[in-house]
C-alpha cells in the first residue's frame, strides 16, 4: 500500500525516470500543445510501455482514444504528464491519488513562485498521502541519455541511450538547463540526465542527488537550487557522494538581496544565508560555484578527471607575457603555482634554447621547436611537485596540438588545454586533433584557470583530515532567558567555556562600582547594562579608562541619564565595573546556528570594521585548528596579527581556542543561536586574547 514514504527518495525517482506507463493529461489536438509535444516525445523515442490520453475532445488521437478524467484511467500508471493550467491541477493530482499514479510532472506556472503558496503546499500534501512523486509544478521537463527517454513540453528529440561515465544536470530553472544541456553538448561533454524540477512541491533536488549517488552512469552532480528545503538530508547526501568519489557541483542563488528577492518571484524560494549554506555544503564536500562559466569549466574537467589533484598546475605557454598575468591572476584566485624540482629543471633547459629563464610558468621562448614540445610537455607534467598540467599556447595548426598530446598522453594526472586567440577560427585539422586529445579543451585562459583554482582548492579540501572535535560538558555555566542576554552574562558563560574576560563585576549601586574599582584596581571601563540594550556606546552607556573613583561616579550618573533618555523603556540591571585591557588586534568571533543548516563560526576584524568592510570568514561549527588558522589567513587584515609597522605578532593560538570554545559552547548548548564576541582583544603571541564585549541570543 503507497504512502506518504513512497512520494520521495531515490526509488521515487526511479519509478520517474523510467516509467512504464505514461498518461498525458490535459491533451488537446492542437498541434504545438505541451500535451501533442509530450506525445511526440514518446514517439520519438521508441517508448515500450502503455500510453494513455486524458482530455475534453471527443476524437481520438493518434489512433488513441482520449478519456475524459483521470478517473478512468486504470490503477498505478506510473507517471502521469499534466498538460493542464494551475487552476485545474489540484483536482487532477487528487484524481491520479484515487487511482495510484505513482508520479506526476507537472509544467503549470501559477504556483508559489507568483505568491500562491496555499495552493501549492495542497498539491503537495494530497500527492505526499498518497505516495504520489511530483515534480514541479513551473518545470520544463527531462532527458534521460541513459534509458532513452525525453520529455519536455517544448519540443521533442531523440534522446540518447546508454551514456556512460556521465554528467546529471538538475535545476529549479529549466531555462538555466537549457544554457547548461547546449554547452554540454558543444563540448562534447556526455550527460546522462538534465532534469527540469521547477517549484520542488513534490521531489526535491535531495531526492535526486539521494539518486544520482548510486547511478551507475553518472560521474558528476552538477545542480542549479533557489532552495535547498532539507539541508541536514542534503548535506548527507552530499556526504555519500563525496565518500563514493563522485563530485557535485552546486550553483545556488541568493548571494544579494536583489537575488533572494529574484529567486522569491521565481520559484517561491524561502532562501536562508548564503554564506552559512556555503560554508556547510563545502565542508561536507561538494564545490560552489559562483557563475555560468565557472560551472561549465568545473564540469568539463570533472567529468574527465574527476579525482581532484591537491597540488597546483604546471603552466606551459609561449609568451613571457603570459607568465607574468598569470602569476598575477594565480595570487589573487589564491592558485598554487608550485617550485618545478631541480630535475625537471634540467631537462627543460637541455631541450629549449639557451637563452630562456625557466620555471613554472614555463615560456618555451619563440625559438622552440615543433620538436621540444613532447619533451618538455613530458617533462612538466612528470614533475611531482605538479598536480595537473595546464597548457595555454597560441595554435596555427595541428603541429603543437600533436606535439602536446604525445608529450601528456602517459600521465593519468589532470589536464587542461587552452589554445590562444579567443574566437579566430581554427582549422579542421586541428580540431581533430584537440578531439584526440587527453586534455579538456578550452578557448579561454582566464576561465580555465578560475576553474583550476576551483578544482584544485577541491581536491585540497577532499584531501584534508580533520582533527575531530571534542564534545565538551562544562561546570559552571549560568542560567539563561530567551532572547538577548546582558553582557555580564555572556562574560560568565565565556569564562566557564575558558574564554578570557577582564576582572571586573556587576554592580547595581554607585558605591557597589566603587567597590569592585578599588578590588580590581584603576583605570576602569563602566559598561551600562540591560539585555535589551545590545548596542551601549550608541545609547552613550559606555565610559572608558576612568582613573579614580571621583570620575567613576561621575561617569555612572551621566551614563544612566544617557541610556534613559536614548532608550526609556529598557530595564537597566546595573553596570559592568571592569578593568581597562591593554591594546591588541582587534577581531570579532562567534557563532550562529541555523535552524536548516546548523551551526557556523565566524571570524573579522572587528571593532566597527566587521559591519564597514565586511571582512568575515566563516567556517563550520565544528572547524578545527586547521581550518580556522586557514580562514585567519584568508582574512584582508590577516597583516594585522602578523604584526606591522613595529607591533608584535599577535597571539593566534588564542584565537583559535576561542573559536573552538564557542563551537563547543554552540554544541553544549542548544538553545543558544548567536554569539557576538566583538572585540576579541588580541595580545602579542604568547599573552592570549581577552573578550572585551559579548553578545548572546537564546531561543
Amino acid at each position: 500500500m503507497s504512502g506518504p514514504q513512497d512520494a520521495r527518495g531515490p526509488k521515487a525517482v526511479a519509478r520517474f525516470l523510467r516509467p512504464r506507463s505514461v498518461a498525458i493529461i490535459g491533451i488537446s489536438t492542437r498541434e504545438g500543445s505541451a500535451g501533442q509535444v509530450i506525445l511526440q516525445c514518446l514517439k520519438v523515442n521508441n517508448f515500450k510501455g502503455d500510453i494513455y490520453l486524458v482530455g475534453r475532445t471527443n476524437e481520438s488521437i493518434d489512433g488513441r482514444p482520449v478519456l475524459k478524467s483521470p478517473d478512468e484511467l486504470p490503477e498505478g500508471v506510473e507517471l502521469a504528464v499534466f498538460a493542464l493550467p494551475a487552476a485545474a491541477v489540484h483536482d487532477a493530482i487528487v484524481s491520479c491519488a484515487r487511482r495510484k499514479v505513482r508520479s506526476a510532472m507537472v509544467f503549470a506556472a501559477g504556483f508559489a513562485e507568483v505568491g500562491d503558496r496555499a495552493t501549492q503546499d495542497a498539491v503537495t500534501s494530497t500527492a505526499r498521502a498518497a505516495g504520489l512523486a511530483v515534480v514541479g509544478p513551473n518545470c520544463l521537463g527531462i532527458t534521460n541519455n541513459v534509458d532513452g527517454m525525453m520529455l519536455h513540453m517544448l519540443y521533442a528529440r531523440e534522446a540518447l541511450r546508454g551514456i556512460e561515465d556521465g554528467v546529471a544536470f538538475v535545476g529549479q530553472s529549466g531555462g538555466l538547463l537549457g544554457h547548461f544541456q547546449r554547452a554540454a553538448d558543444g563540448r562534447g561533454i556526455p550527460l546522462s540526465y538534465v532534469i527540469s524540477t521547477g517549484n520542488e512541491a513534490g521531489l526535491e533536488t535531495t531526492d535526486f542527488v539521494e539518486f544520482l549517488v548510486e547511478d551507475r552512469a553518472t560521474r558528476v552532480i552538477a545542480l542549479y537550487c533557489e532552495e535547498i528545503r532539507r539541508p541536514q538530508e542534503f548535506l548527507a547526501a552530499v556526504r555519500r557522494a563525496r565518500r563514493g568519489g563522485k563530485p557535485v557541483v552546486l550553483m545556488q542563488a541568493g548571494r544579494s538581496a536583489k537575488a533572494r528577492k529574484a529567486a522569491q518571484s521565481h520559484t517561491g524560494a524561502l532562501i536562508g544565508d548564503f554564506a552559512t549554506m556555503r560554508t556547510q555544503v563545502e565542508d561536507a564536500g561538494a564545490v560552489v560555484v559562483s557563475t555560468m562559466d565557472e560551472m561549465m569549466d568545473l564540469v568539463a574537467i570533472l567529468q574527465r578527471f574527476p579525482t581532484p589533484p591537491t597540488k597546483g598546475p604546471g603552466i606551459l605557454t609561449a609568451s613571457g607575457a603570459y607568465v607574468g598575468l598569470t602569476n598575477d591572476f594565480a595570487e589573487e584566485l589564491d592558485l598554487e603555482l608550485p617550485e618545478l624540482e631541480p630535475a625537471t629543471l634540467e631537462k627543460i633547459g637541455e631541450t629549449l634554447p639557451s637563452y630562456g629563464n625557466y620555471g613554472n610558468p614555463l615560456d618555451t621562448t619563440a625559438g622552440f621547436t615543433p620538436a621540444m614540445l613532447p619533451v618538455v610537455t613530458k617533462a612538466l607534467i612528470d614533475d611531482p611537485n605538479v598536480g595537473m598540467l595546464f597548457i595555454s599556447f597560441p595554435i596555427n595548426t595541428a603541429i603543437p596540438v600533436r606535439a602536446f598530446n604525445e608529450g601528456m598522453a602517459h600521465s593519468p594526472k589532470p589536464k587542461v588545454m587552452v589554445a590562444l586567440g579567443d574566437t579566430w577560427q581554427l582549422g579542421a585539422d586541428v580540431n581533430e586533433a584537440v578531439k584526440e586529445s587527453p586534455a579538456v579543451y578550452s578557448r579561454s585562459s582566464d576561465r580555465m584557470l578560475r576553474a583550476i583554482a576551483l578544482y584544485t582548492k577541491y581536491g585540497r579540501s577532499l584531501a584534508r583530515t580533520r582533527v575531530a572535535a571534542t564534545s565538551s560538558s562544562f561546570t559552571g555555566l549560568p542560567s539563561l532567558g530567551k532572547g538577548a542576554q546582558p553582557e555580564w552574562l555572556g562574560k560568565k558563560l565565556l569564562a566557564a567555556a575558558g574564554i578570557r574576560v577582564p576582572d571586573g563585576d556587576l554592580a547595581r549601586t554607585t558605591d557597589e562600582a566603587a567597590t569592585v574599582a578599588k578590588r580590581i584596581g584603576y583605570p576602569v571601563v563602566l559598561k551600562v547594562q540591560a539585555a535589551a540594550l545590545p548596542h551601549k556606546t550608541e545609547a552613550g552607556g559606555v565610559a572608558l579608562n576612568l582613573a579614580e573613583e571621583s570620575t567613576l561616579r561621575a561617569a555612572w550618573d551621566m551614563t544612566m541619564r544617557n541610556v534613559k533618555c536614548a532608550a526609556p523603556d529598557v530595564s537597566v540591571e546595573g553596570a559592568l565595573v571592569e578593568k581597562m585591557s591593554p591594546k591588541g588586534v582587534e577581531l570579532m568571533v562567534g557563532a550562529k546556528r541555523d535552524p536548516g543548516w546548523g551551526t557556523v563560526l565566524l571570524l573579522g576584524l572587528g571593532g566597527i570594521w566587521v559591519e564597514a568592510l565586511g571582512d568575515v570568514q566563516v567556517v563550520p561549527g565544528n572547524a578545527d585548528e586547521a581550518q580556522i588558522l586557514d580562514a585567519l589567513g584568508k582574512l584582508r587584515s590577516a597583516k594585522l596579527l602578523a604584526g606591522v609597522r613595529g607591533a608584535p605578532a599577535a597571539d593566534v593560538d588564542a584565537v583559535v581556542q576561542a573559536v573552538m570554545a564557542i563551537g563547543r559552547l554552540m554544541q553544549a548548548m542548544p538553545e543558544l543561536t548567536e554569539i557576538d564576541v566583538n572585540p576579541l582583544m588580541v595580545h602579542a603571541k604568547g599573552l592570549g586574547a581577552t573578550a572585551l564585549d559579548v553578545l548572546l541570543v537564546t531561543d
